[in-house]
Order: C-alpha cells, then sequence, then structure tokens
C-alpha cells in the first residue's frame, strides 16, 4: 500500500533544489526541473488498533496505535486524555491489531511490514519480526491465558501462534481455501475463531490439534460470498460475530457450548465489543448510540451517548476508574477513530466525547491537483484535504476520507473523488469548510463539501479512481467494491444534477485515468478488480474512447501487450493521446487508437502517471523517475528528474506537482 519508502533508497537524486537537464535540441538551451519541497500538508489522528489494559503508570489505559511513517504505540489516561506513553513502531504504518496478555504485555500486528511488535511492563518496544514470511498484514490479534498471540494475516489467509515465553511460531497455514484475509480472530476454552474476507465464513481452529472446523453461517445470512466477517469477539461463553463493513451491520451470537446461534442484534457498530462487565453485560455502539447488552434476555439499554459522522467505530472499549466526581466506580471509556475518547458512568449516567492528546502524524499523499490559485493535496487512509499555497507550501487541512481523485474544474469548483463508495463531491473553496460526516463546521453551515454520487448501491464499485471534465461537465472513472470485476465511467451534469452511468465500459477492467479533448472522454483501465483477488479474465490494460455527446464508445485498444494496467491517459500538445503501463509510456491517435510511439524506459510495473504542458508531455516510471517528451517526429524521452515519488500532477504551463510520501514537491520548468 505504501510502495513509494520502499523504493526512496533507489532514487537517484534526493536532494532538494537539485536539477536535471535535458540534452539540449536545435541549438535552444534545455528546460530544467527545480524541485523544492512544500512541506507536508497533511496530518491528523488515525487510530485503528487498540485494547484497554493496564499502563506505563500501572493505571488503567487506552493502548491505541496511531498511523504515521513510522506508527506509534500510544497510551491514553482515560480520565484526562493525556498522553502517557507514545513509543515509534519502526518499519510499520499502522495496525489493527493490538492485544494485551494477562500480565500487561502490550502485543502489536502491523500491516504493510506485517511485523509483531513487543511492550514489557516496564521495558521498551521489540520488533518481533514478520511471523509468517509469506504474510505482509496481521489483520487482528489476540491471546490466550498464557499470553501467547494469535493472528490473522493477509495474503494467504493464516493464523499464527506466538509462543509469549520462546518466540516460537505456530502456522495453523491457509483456514480456508479461497480466502486471503484473516480479518478478524479472538480466543476462547483452547479454541481460536477466525473470520474470513473476501466471502463470511467463520472458522473454529483447536489451538492443540490444530484441526479446523467451519462454522454453520448465521442464519437468514444467506449466501456468504462477498460479505465480510469484519469483527469477531468472544466474550463470556459466546462469539460476536459482525458481518458487515466498517459501517453498521447485523452482529450474531454464537453459544459457544450449544454450537448454536441465538441471537442477531441489527445495526450494530465495529470494530470491538467491551469485556463482560461485573454484572455479566456488555457494551458496544449500536445504531448509533453506546449500548448496554445483556446476553442472558438479550435485550439492549441505551446510555444516551450518541456517536455522529460517518464512521462511529471504537477503536477500543473498556472499563476503567477514573475517579472523577461525575464517574465514581468503574465507567465504560474507549476511544474513536480520530483520537477522541468516550466515556460512560452507569452509576451516574454521565458521558461525553472529548479530544485526546494523541499526536497527529503526518498523513501519505494519495492524489494531488494544480489549480489557479493553489494546490490540492488529498489524504491516503486517514484522508483529509489540504489547500496548499504553491509558493510558500502554507496549507489548510480538512478532515475528510480517503481522497482517491482530485480536479479543479474551469469554474473553480473544485471535485472529489473518495473511497469507499466511490462517491464524488464539489467543494467551494470561497465558502466554509463544513463536512457533517468528517468534521461538521458549526451548526446551520451549509454542506461544503457536497456529496452528489455514491456509486456502491446500483454500480458496486468502491474507489472513484479519476476525473476529468468534459463540456462542462465531470467524467469518473471506478474502481469494483469488494471481490469482484468490471469497472464503470460515469458522466455528471452539475446542471442538472443528473448522471449518466455505464458499468464494464471496458468489460471487467477498472477505470485508472482519464482525460478529455473535443467531447470526448479518453481512458486508461485495469485488469484487477476490487480487492485484486479475483483473477482477471483480460491479458491487459487498455486504453478508450467515449463520445459523451453520443453516449456510445468508439474504440479501445491495447497499448502494450500483457501490461496489466494503463494508469494514466493525457492529451500532449503533439495532439497524441500519451499513456503508461508500467515500464512504458505510448502514444496513440485519438481518433483511432492506432498505436503511433511506444518506449519502454522503466524496470518494474509500477503504476505511475502522465501529465502534460503546453510544451511537453512528462511521465513518471519506476516511481523514481520523470521523463520528459517534447513534441516532434524525432522526440524521445530524456530524463528530467529523478527523484522518488509516488503522484505526479501538474500546475499551470510551467510548474509539476510530486508527492513522496507524505511530502509535496513544486518542480518549477524554467526555459
Amino acid at each position: 500500500m505504501r510502495s513509494v519508502r520502499s523504493l526512496l533508497a533507489m532514487a537517484l537524486v534526493a536532494l532538494l533544489g537539485t536539477t536535471l537537464t535535458s540534452p539540449a535540441q536545435a541549438g535552444q538551451q534545455p528546460p530544467v526541473g527545480t524541485v523544492t519541497s512544500l512541506g507536508t500538508p497533511l496530518s491528523d489522528v488515525l487510530l485503528i488498533g487498540g485494547t484497554v489494559a493496564p499502563g506505563p503508570n500501572g493505571k488503567t489505559a487506552i493502548w491505541n496505535v496511531s498511523t504515521g511513517s513510522p506508527a506509534y504505540l500510544n497510551a491514553i489516561d482515560p480520565a484526562t486524555g493525556d498522553s502517557l506513553l507514545s513509543a515509534a513502531l519502526p518499519g510499520a504504518d499502522g495496525s489493527y491489531a493490538v492485544a494485551a496478555t494477562p500480565n500487561g504485555t502490550i502485543y502489536v500486528g502491523t500491516y504493510n511490514n506485517g511485523h509483531l511488535y513487543r511492550l514489557r511492563p516496564g521495558g521498551s518496544v521489540e520488533d518481533l519480526g514478520r511471523p509468517i514470511a509469506s504474510e505482509s498484514f496481521i489483520w487482528r490479534i489476540t491471546t490466550d491465558d498464557q499470553g501467547n498471540v494469535y493472528g490473522g494475516t493477509f495474503p494467504n489467509g493464516k493464523v499464527f501462534r506466538y509462543d509469549d515465553q520462546t518466540g516460537a511460531i505456530r502456522d495453523y497455514g491457509t483456514v480456508l481455501a479461497g480466502q486471503t484475509y484473516v480479518k478478524s480472530i479472538d480466543y476462547a476454552g483452547g479454541k481460536v475463531y477466525a473470520g474470513t474476507m473476501p466471502d463470511a465464513h467463520i472458522m473454529e481452529i483447536d489451538a492443540t490439534s490444530g484441526a479446523i472446523t467451519e462454522l454453520p453461517s448465521p442464519p437468514g445470512l444467506g449466501d456468504p460470498s462477498d460479505k465480510v466477517v469484519y469483527d469477531l469477539n468472544a466474550r463470556g461463553g459466546r462469539v460476536y460475530v459482525r458481518i458487515s463493513t466498517a459501517f453498521p451491520g447485523p452482529l450474531y451470537v454464537w453459544d459457544i457450548a450449544s454450537r448454536t446461534w441465538v441471537d442477531e442484534i441489527p445495526n450494530a457498530h465495529g470494530l470491538d465489543i467491551s469485556p463482560i462487565g461485573a454484572d455479566g453485560s456488555l457494551y458496544l455502539i449500536q445504531s448509533s448510540e453506546l449500548k448496554k447488552y445483556d446476553p442472558a434476555t438479550k435485550t439492549l439499554t441505551g446510555t444516551g451517548l450518541m456517536f455522529t459522522g460517518r464512521i462511529q467505530n471504537a477503536r477500543s472499549i473498556g472499563y476503567a476508574d477514573l475517579n472523577l466526581p461525575d464517574y465514581p466506580g468503574t465507567s465504560v471509556v474507549g476511544t474513536l477513530w480520530r483520537g477522541e475518547e468516550f466515556r460512560y458512568n452507569p452509576q451516574t449516567g454521565k458521558s461525553e466525547i472529548f479530544t485526546t492528546k494523541v499526536r497527529r502524524e503526518p498523513i501519505e499523499i494519495l492524489s494531488v491537483a494544480g489549480g489557479k490559485d493553489n494546490i490540492y493535496a488529498g489524504g491516503f487512509l486517514n484522508g483529509g484535504v489540504s489547500v496548499v499555497n504553491p509558493t510558500t507550501g502554507a496549507a489548510k487541512f480538512n478532515r475528510f476520507s480517503q481522497v482517491e481523485a482530485l480536479m479543479e474544474g474551469s469554474d473553480g469548483t473544485v471535485w472529489i473523488g473518495a473511497y469507499p463508495e466511490a462517491r464524488l463531491y464539489s467543494y467551494d473553496t470561497t465558502k466554509p469548510w463544513s463536512s457533517p460526516e468528517y468534521s461538521p463546521g458549526p451548526p446551520g453551515t451549509p454542506d461544503n463539501p457536497k456529496q452528489l454520487l455514491n456509486l456502491k448501491p446500483d454500480l458496486l464499485q468502491t474507489r472513484a479512481r479519476a476525473l476529468t471534465e468534459v463540456n462542462g461537465k465531470i467524467a469518473v472513472g471506478t474502481v469494483p467494491d469488494g471481490d469482484r470485476l468490471g469497472g464503470a465511467l460515469v458522466i455528471y451534469d452539475p446542471a442538472t444534477n443528473t448522471a449518466e452511468k455505464y458499468r464494464n465500459v471496458v468489460q471487467d477492467e477498472s477505470v485508472f485515468g482519464l482525460t478529455s479533448h473535443c467531447g470526448i472522454v479518453y481512458g486508461g483501465t485495469s485488469i484487477v478488480g476490487g480487492l485484486a483477488t479475483t483473477p482477471p479474465t483480460r491479458e491487459a490494460g487498455t486504453v478508450f474512447a467515449w463520445d459523451v455527446a453520443k453516449k456510445k464508445k468508439l474504440w479501445e485498444t491495447v497499448p502494450v501487450p500483457k501490461a496489466a494496467t494503463v494508469s494514466s491517459v493525457t492529451m500532449g500538445p503533439d495532439g497524441l493521446l500519451w499513456g503508461v503501463a508500467g515500464k512504458t509510456v505510448f502514444a496513440v491517435a485519438p481518433d483511432t487508437g492506432k498505436l503511433k510511439k511506444s518506449f519502454t524506459l522503466g524496470t518494474t510495473t509500477s503504476s505511475g502517471d502522465i501529465v502534460a504542458t503546453p510544451e511537453a508531455v512528462y511521465v513518471s516510471i519506476d516511481l523514481n523517475k520523470i521523463y520528459r517528451i517534447a513534441p516532434g517526429a524525432k522526440a524521445v524521452p530524456t530524463l528530467f528528474v529523478a527523484h522518488a515519488h509516488r503522484r505526479l500532477g501538474v500546475r499551470g504551463d510551467h510548474q509539476l506537482l510530486m508527492t513522496s510520501g507524505s511530502e509535496l514537491f513544486r518542480i518549477d520548468i524554467s526555459r
């Protein structure tokens, strides 16, 4: 997911202000690219993995991992929200998986590097390495009574055990053929319970023998295909299984002794439920309210503590003695994904949500776009949109969703393509930002950005990956949701607030890049689907042309045989349609799709961007080099800038934009 970091060592030039030039042509001075850092425009708190356990001072703390480069393990004082500890997890980007052993040792499983980390009481963080060499993502972990750790992984859907005393690893193998994710896991009574993805299966593993048994699907679930066991918690002789997404869904209750499903709680939120309390009940978020659940009577009782916003998931939830006037005895405490703490006291009914002092971390830039007066940067995972001064780098950060694509329209409107649900928003930069889903303004403030499209319900799409403007309309290219193939092209008309929707505009391919010219939308596609788990039906990415007025595809072609993805396309100053497919840059005739030029420049298949100015085309190759291609029959690509990067953009006629991790760069093109 964060491939830029692994390429830093490959960068040929990583010094700011470095210039590279292409050879002089026809006696003219070659263009020069001057690279200037504009800093890190996006930073925020994102807490995913967490637990409630003894802290560094011996009192109960809320433990969370904050996403960053690197990620940090944090301990929060639930009485004050103060930070008790913030320890780096070198090499890790973040974590869904935090658990505590009975003796207070904290374990963390991380994503991208797939490592296990340990913090013993009074000690420092230890990097225990990757438990299973083939697994790059530890989704969730749990512990048993002896302090051993069990984890679920990707990309091979495995379960492992780490021996807390000896460090020995046991690989229980792939829990079910075809299931690449073990998304959720817990332990009870000698059994490990694991939930899978992309299909919803609940597996019971005997921790001693390794025997694996699949539990029957919950009543009413239907076909488990393309569903997810998002959360799974073993509590008091029962297993609570939420089959949904990051959004609310049914929570099914499995009775371990009778081996039957005994209850279904609708509209339950994740990611966790509390442990069983002294009275035998537990707490969870249901229908946007913290509620008490009595397993014996199967009843829910509201607490009055309400949650707002798009995501209302508890990243950790448990009990603590706060010793505060309104919170006598034991209170329910937990954290939300943006670093807020919630707490509720059963005796007084007092509750509140407040901001903790968890450190903010820079956010990797996923999307970048140039505008007349500003640069716009969109965040990965944590999300967010920043409006950046192109001269000083001063940034105004706005909390938001993960942003797949950004574009400033001809009228100054900023268009935002979001993940998940392939949503399209319009943002008026002249008016106050107010997102009711992520960062609301004062009461009564109109929504800005405005949500205009959600392409999941009818088109089953998840990423609004590409944007272009055509005849005053906005074209959106998308990637499908879940374990399926087939993206979409959507033409949205702001004047009428209507949209034309075309699923599988290229059969079984996702739309990764878009550009437009003279009423025609041109796209680049990929053979991969939503989770990249479904085997593709085609061998190569394509380029296609779509006539907006006639509402039909004019042509499609494979410009680079065997190349899985055409990641970006642009109209060049020479009138050709240029694109990039991994290590190859190419040009085709826009009227026929006939291949006109092709240059193999790289060594990897990493997806790059291609942009154009009135004077040349600039293309990202291997995510560490930018080549310039000037018009002309004899023009050849020349190395322009060598610098590790993820995204390439353009602003105006003589300025490129480049991102590397969380850092934004401006490349001024002098003549």
